[in-house]
């Protein structure tokens, strides 16, 4: 039950907005009593939460190579390939979690749902970091760096959620295909700021 109402509340958040869904729009949606989503559920804030809390744990698995290169440089392309293939696979859940305007500040757990995303910035950060051991991407701090190389990705797959793509003439595999070559056009611009 807890799942159906979620997707629910995806579903609706997504084609009418956070603001203009309400907890009657999704219980009528499942057909059951309102009530019934206030036994999982405190609020619609609530709702939105627990997509997030989801959303952010799939896209940390989803980052994380069972067979990592030995250079970081080859890791950091493969996990914004992964990045990319993530929001490609799950376009809803990508707007939900990054696009969709919602009023985050007014979430009870607006800070640990941001925890769950620093989690995945970390994760770019640390490779960031062994990229810059390896002598790439210059004696730029950290956060700055690594802010760089998610706004790439990020800037992607929006324009993608976007239907901005479409401008090539791409079908969806073209789109994919452009984003992975776009990726490596920036991977590669990276690989040439190795310190000699």
């Amino acid at each position: 039950m807890k799942t159906k109402i979620l997707e629910a509340a995806k579903k609706l958040f997504l084609e009418k907005g956070f603001e203009k869904t309400s907890i009657r729009n999704i219980a009528d949606l499942i057909e059951y009593s309102p009530g019934t989503i206030y036994l999982y559920f405190k609020d619609k804030n609530d709702l939105l939460f627990h997509l997030h809390q989801v959303a952010f744990q799939n896209l940390i698995v989803a980052l994380v190579s069972p067979e990592p290169a030995e250079k970081a440089i080859d890791r950091l392309e493969d996990m914004g390939k992964r990045y990319i293939s993530f929001a490609y696979n799950n376009p809803e859940m990508y707007d939900l979690m990054f696009v969709m305007e919602a009023p985050m500040e007014c979430l009870d757990g607006a800070d640990e749902i941001w925890d769950e995303g620093m989690q995945a910035f970390d994760m770019l950060k640390f490779l960031v970091e062994d990229c810059q051991k390896e002598g790439y991407l210059g004696d730029y701090e950290l956060e700055d760096a690594s802010l760089m190389v998610w706004s790439f990705v990020h800037g992607l797959v929006t324009l993608k959620c976007r239907k901005r793509l479409q401008m090539f003439g791409d079908d969806e595999l073209g789109s994919l295909d452009r984003m992975m070559k776009s990726y490596k056009v920036f991977v590669s611009t990276l690989k040439m700021t190795k310190a000699k």
